[in-house]
C-alpha cells in the first residue's frame, strides 16, 4: 500500500496537532515536529511518553509572622504634630473668652505706671494702640497664658507657659520694666 504525498502531509499535521494538544493539556513532553526526511519515510507509531511525577521538596514549617507594636511608632500618625495634645486639652478646657490683654504678646505691652495702695500695688499697661489697662496680682495677660505674679516698685513679673518642640509645657518669668520719663521729653 502506497501513501500519497497528500496523505503524508495530513498525517504530519495530525501528529503536530496531537503534540500541541498534549502539551496544552499538560500531558507529556512535546517532541519537535518531524523533519523533511521523516516525511519521506513511512509514519511510525507515536508513543506517548510517560510523564515523570515531579516531587516537590518538602517545605519546612515556618512560624507565622506576628506584628508586635510595642516600642514602635504608629505608621498612621504624622511625625510632626501641629498642635501638641497638651495644648489641645488646654484649649478645650478654656471656656471663657480671651480678654483684650490676652490677645497681645508681652512684647507689645508697655508698663506706664505703678500705683501703691494698702490692698496691694496696681499697675497700668498700654497696648500698641495707646489704650491703657489696669492690672493687679493674678490678672491674666499675654498670649501664652501669662499671669501677673508680682508688682514691684519698678516692674511687674509675669509667669508664662509655653510648649517646647518636644511637647513639654515649660514655665518662664518675664518682667516688664517701668520706663522713667526723662526731663527733656
Amino acid at each position: 500500500m502506497k501513501i500519497r504525498k497528500k496523505d503524508r502531509f495530513n498525517v504530519v499535521w495530525v501528529i503536530v496537532g496531537l503534540a500541541f494538544f498534549m502539551a496544552s493539556c499538560g500531558g507529556g513532553t512535546v517532541s519537535p515536529p518531524p523533519k523533511a526526511k521523516a516525511l519521506q519515510e513511512t509514519p511510525k507509531k507515536v508513543e506517548v511518553a510517560k510523564v515523570e511525577e515531579k516531587k516537590e521538596p518538602e517545605k519546612k514549617a515556618e512560624p507565622e509572622y506576628r506584628y508586635i507594636p510595642t516600642g514602635k511608632a504608629d505608621p498612621f500618625k504624622p511625625f510632626i504634630q501641629e498642635t501638641p495634645p497638651a495644648a489641645k486639652e488646654k484649649e478645650r478646657a478654656r471656656k471663657t473668652p480671651l480678654t483684650p490683654l490676652q490677645k497681645y504678646d508681652l512684647s507689645q505691652l508697655k508698663l506706664v505706671a505703678i500705683i501703691a495702695t494698702p490692698e496691694g500695688n496696681i499697675a497700668m499697661v498700654e497696648d500698641v494702640a495707646k489704650k491703657g489697662y489696669f492690672v493687679k496680682k493674678g490678672t491674666e495677660i499675654g498670649r501664652n497664658d501669662g499671669k501677673v505674679t508680682k508688682i514691684l516698685k519698678d516692674r511687674i513679673v509675669v509667669e508664662e507657659f509655653y510648649l517646647e518642640p518636644s511637647g513639654q509645657l515649660k514655665k518662664s518669668e518675664v518682667s516688664l520694666f517701668l520706663h522713667k520719663i526723662e526731663e527733656g521729653e
